[in-house]
């Protein structure tokens, strides 16, 4: 019987294949196939290119796969004659017909699945991530300066996009790493910034003719998405970029509100000239780390920028920006709060809906007046409107931690890493955030990623060696970093590095040699009070016994201190700095006072993150006139608060020596030691 089977089974199959011949359904299967391929492939070139959304192009795979055994059943029962289409004349009983109709039919459908389980994974992957990064652009142009110009299109580009709070944009500075950095690899880039796409171009201009090529690139895969040539007159700079735009959004099926799309539509100034000037600072004004902070050199290009544009609201933004900076960093003068603040309102006046403008007052408060209330509505208008712009989170998260919201900072701060995630002053606050918080393994692994992104940072190796310090009192790593770096870096901050580290491992002489080695009058610090070169001398002398000479020495950093002072009295850095002077004359009275105004100026309750630093000045300032009882109490409170003490720094700074023969000094070591 088994053998009967089986031969029946030879001869159905040998007719059907027979009648599938006959009928042409071979013929009709492979040009459908050949036709259908060829469908797939246009479309998927076209359909990106006329911007038609990721669903579209499944839906033509989809329908061409149903399609597939609608066309064989037609094959089978129409034939094509020359007096039209007629059905074909069926050859076998209606038994064998309806089976073979069966065998047909399951044929076209297994193909089909078996197609779209291999074409409609491919159709969706065509689906991105609304994330992007705009990487620099090339200049081709023969005059050096225009690479500026090439800058400013890609970042008005990028600022554009930053806007649209259904994309992801990452941040100007972590972009612009990968300026010149020759052959880019897309899945690297991609996978390093965390995003999907990148945009990539570059620019030409000859006099007022700009030629400007773009793609859009697919950082998965490193395909092109789609490219654009843009050749246009200087003039119409601000309509390619908003085009652009456009198109990335319509690429990346992001949404855009109204208000959105009115802000692509808006042109920031009508002054070509103006425009490029405005470029040049915002470069030199984003530039701001330890070692090179160029922004004094963006403040005359802002000015002349309005100068050139009385109605630029974009410069003025970047000029107060740039003033509540320095003042805020180096130069705590009265003159640098008034002119951040006057360039802030004008640029509000002048638009009040331009996010940069609350950015730019909000920094105002914050640097200018320490009005932490209004500078946070200030920078929460700005974060709506600027969603993707790192800074609004960093101020935000800066100001959280000076309120002593720790957890609600490091998440503003750890968010304005995602966007920025290359940024070394971003990296930079959250490690000082986790060391504040004495969570040093996660400021360690924040400074790993800091050298991942810089490995050639002398910064970031010595931040590596300052968490080493604070945390286990190991001073190789930091005292091997600054050694190795070049002096020129920063005469000043580098004398006052390697001061330090001398002076901690009390090898006295030479922080002595390596003082006087340096001409200038004070050095630069990381507070705002400059330190006279006189008063760090003065403090080796008292520390090796010398009080001849430490009292000259002091007595000559008093005037250049009253000097300092005369130009920021409000400058709690610098009160704190005049008493630690005055301490070290013995004058008791005067000294405490200082300390003590120091703290009225900025207290921990106004000020969590700096605050602690006041107070330990004053702590300092007691141990140094004998005010023992005083000086223990605040460092008992200083080893328990956010950004006080260490016990490492403790146990190691000879400034605490007055207190070292006192039995609360190793009581307190003990009591705040991590239990072993």
């Amino acid at each position: 019987m088994a053998a009967t089977r089986g031969a029946s089974r030879v001869p159905f199959m040998s007719g059907f294949l027979e009648e599938l011949r006959r009928r042409k359904v071979y013929r009709v299967a492979a040009a459908y196939i050949i036709a259908a391929g060829f469908i797939i492939q246009i479309a998927s070139a076209v359909f990106p290119a006329w911007e038609l959304p990721n669903w579209t192009f499944r839906l033509l795979v989809t329908l061409l796969l149903i399609g597939f055994p609608i066309a064989l059943i037609l094959a089978w029962a129409f034939d094509v004659t020359p007096e039209g289409i007629r059905a074909t004349k069926a050859t076998t009983a209606e038994t064998h017909l309806r089976r073979n109709m069966i065998v047909l039919v399951a044929t076209g459908v297994i193909v089909s699945v078996a197609a779209g389980f291999f074409l409609l994974p491919r159709a969706a992957a065509r689906k991105i991530d609304k994330s992007i990064a705009v990487l620099p652009f090339q200049n081709l142009s023969d005059e050096n300066e225009n690479a500026y110009f090439a800058d400013g299109i890609q970042d008005d580009i990028l600022t554009n996009l930053s806007k649209i709070s259904d994309l992801k944009v990452i941040s100007r500075t972590s972009v612009m790493l990968y300026r010149g950095s020759g052959i880019r690899n897309a899945r690297d880039i991609g996978k390093a910034l965390g995003v999907a796409t990148l945009l990539e171009g570059s620019v030409r201009r000859i006099g007022n003719r700009v030629r400007v090529n773009v793609q859009l690139i697919n950082a998965n895969n490193d395909e092109h998405i789609w490219a654009e040539d843009y050749d246009r007159d200087l003039t119409d700079v601000f309509a390619i970029q908003t085009d652009l735009a456009r198109r990335i959004v319509s690429a990346l099926q992001a949404k855009l509100s109204p208000n959105e799309k009115a802000r692509l539509d808006r042109r920031p100034t009508q002054n070509p000239d103006a425009y490029l000037l405005f470029v040049q600072a915002h470069d030199y004004a984003s530039q701001r780390e330890m070692f090179r902070d160029t922004s004094l050199k963006a403040e005359p290009l802002f000015e002349q920028a309005i100068k050139l544009d009385p109605n630029f609201a974009l410069a003025f933004a970047g000029l107060s920006m740039v003033e509540s900076w320095l003042y805020h960093t180096s130069d705590p003068v009265p003159a640098r709060r008034e002119k951040a603040r006057l360039n802030a309102d004008e640029a509000l006046r002048l638009q009040p809906d331009l996010p940069e403008s609350h950015l730019a007052v909000g920094f105002s408060y914050y640097y200018g007046d320490r009005d932490y209330e209004r500078a946070l509505t200030e920078f929460e208008i700005a974060r709506r409107g600027l969603p993707n712009e790192s800074q609004a989170y960093l101020a935000i998260g800066s100001i959280q931690r000076r309120q002593g919201k720790w957890a609600e900072s490091n998440a503003n701060l750890e968010k304005a890493a995602t966007l920025d995630p290359k940024n070394t002053n971003i990296l930079m606050n959250l490690c000082y955030s986790y060391m504040a918080q004495r969570d040093f393994e996660a400021a360690d692994k924040t400074v790993d990623r800091l050298i991942a992104t810089s490995p050639q940072s002398f910064q970031a190796r010595g931040l590596k060696g300052f968490v080493a310090l604070q945390w286990k009192g190991d001073l190789s790593a930091a005292e091997k970093v600054f050694s190795s770096m070049p002096s020129e870096t920063d005469p000043g901050l580098m004398t006052l590095a390697r001061f330090w580290i001398l002076r901690l491992k009390r090898n006295f002489p030479e922080a002595l040699q390596v003082l006087q080695q340096f001409g200038g009058e004070t050095l630069h610090n990381t507070t705002t009070a400059p330190a006279p070169k006189a008063f760090l001398e003065g403090e080796i002398y008292l520390l090796q016994g010398d009080e001849a000479k430490a009292r000259t020495a002091l007595e000559h950093a008093l005037v250049v201190s009253d000097q300092l002072l005369r130009a920021a009295p409000e400058d709690a850095a610098r009160h704190a700095q005049h008493g630690l002077i005055l301490a070290g004359l013995s004058e008791k009275e005067k000294a405490i006072a200082e300390g003590k105004r120091a703290v009225e100026l900025l207290p921990e309750s106004e000020d969590a993150f700096d605050g602690p630093q006041i107070t330990a000045a004053l702590a300092q300032i007691y141990a140094w006139t004998g005010a023992f009882d005083e000086a223990f109490r605040l460092l008992d409170h200083l080893l328990v608060v956010p950004n006080g003490l260490s016990v490492p720094m403790l146990k190691l700074d000879p400034t605490w020596d007055p207190l070292r023969k006192d039995p609360r000094f190793q009581a307190l070591i003990d009591k705040y030691s991590p239990k072993t």
